[in-house]
């Protein structure tokens, strides 16, 4: 995104123009000048930062190689990179600018926001592609960003105070090393900030593209398994019900009658909390 990114862009139109970029990452893998294939790509939406202030950005987990489009072959990525970083920044900048002037024409933009001065102030701006390998490996990547994918924007342990309509949190400043530090804003203004990070209903916050889009990921990931002699994983273990969970935590059986001790209880009919209790025939 825009190292300096416009606060007048509201979360329905820029988080769309967000996740249909990514799509930019895939096309110059098709390309044989770089790879030659199709690669996959997911990627998880982040709003916040740590002030509650709107920070629209996404976290790629690439594939380091490309699938043929026949499927015959792994096509392996150069050693040191992907991609060309300040290209792909131009591409990706040139992609999101066309989605927001598409927003634009169809007047889906708010009234309030003057597009082209805007859309002048976003080309002029350097835009940055963060493009790193792992560090510990992608195991690592994938469990940082495990814990972050249901997360909200801001704990319920950061919130120190509320006094007399002002709201106290603490935050951690990156720009100025990391430093730890206490912000107070008015209840409405903390409200408002928060509300910023609930997208629009049914908007999916993590997205697969590529050989990982959902249509194609389970055939596509076994055909790579199959080209580089890599074992799938391993089936997961059934999930425990509830009264299982219950059991070996506790050692109560919440299947058994809580009268007698003695008998198992079963599920006869589902009472909804607004309907009249069904007629249920004595079996015994």
């Amino acid at each position: 995104m825009p190292s300096t990114p416009s606060r007048n862009i509201v979360p329905a139109s820029s988080t769309r123009c967000c996740f249909s970029a990514p799509s930019t990452r895939s096309r110059p893998s098709r390309d044989p000048r770089h790879l030659g294939g199709e690669l996959g790509i997911t990627a998880v939406l982040h709003t916040w930062g740590q002030n509650l202030g709107q920070h629209l950005h996404l976290h790629c987990v690439v594939t380091g190689g490309a699938l043929t489009s026949d499927g015959s072959r792994w096509i392996s990525a150069r050693k040191h990179f992907l991609f060309p970083v300040r290209a792909l920044s131009k591409v990706f900048r040139g992609k999101v600018l066309a989605m927001l002037r598409d927003a634009r024409d169809r007047g889906s933009l708010p009234a309030q926001i003057d597009a082209r001065p805007l859309l002048r102030t976003l080309q002029g701006t350097p835009w940055v592609v963060y493009a790193k390998p792992p560090f510990g490996g992608p195991a690592q990547v994938l469990a940082y960003l495990g814990r972050y994918t249901h997360r909200i924007a801001i704990s319920n342990e950061r919130i120190l105070a509320l006094r007399d309509g002002i709201v106290s949190f603490g935050w951690r400043d990156y720009a100025d090393h990391d430093c730890s530090k206490v912000m107070a804003l008015p209840v409405e203004e903390f409200l408002r900030r928060f509300l910023l990070h609930v997208v629009p209903a049914g908007f999916q916050r993590i997205r697969h593209f590529g050989l990982l889009a959902n249509r194609r990921r389970a055939q596509a990931l076994a055909r790579c398994r199959e080209i580089l002699h890599v074992k799938p994983p391993a089936t997961p273990a059934p999930r425990e019900s509830t009264a299982e969970l219950v059991h070996r935590l506790t050692g109560r059986d919440l299947l058994q009658c809580p009268v007698c001790g003695e008998g198992i209880l079963r599920v006869i009919a589902p009472l909804s909390p607004a309907a009249p209790p069904p007629q249920i025939r004595d079996t015994s």
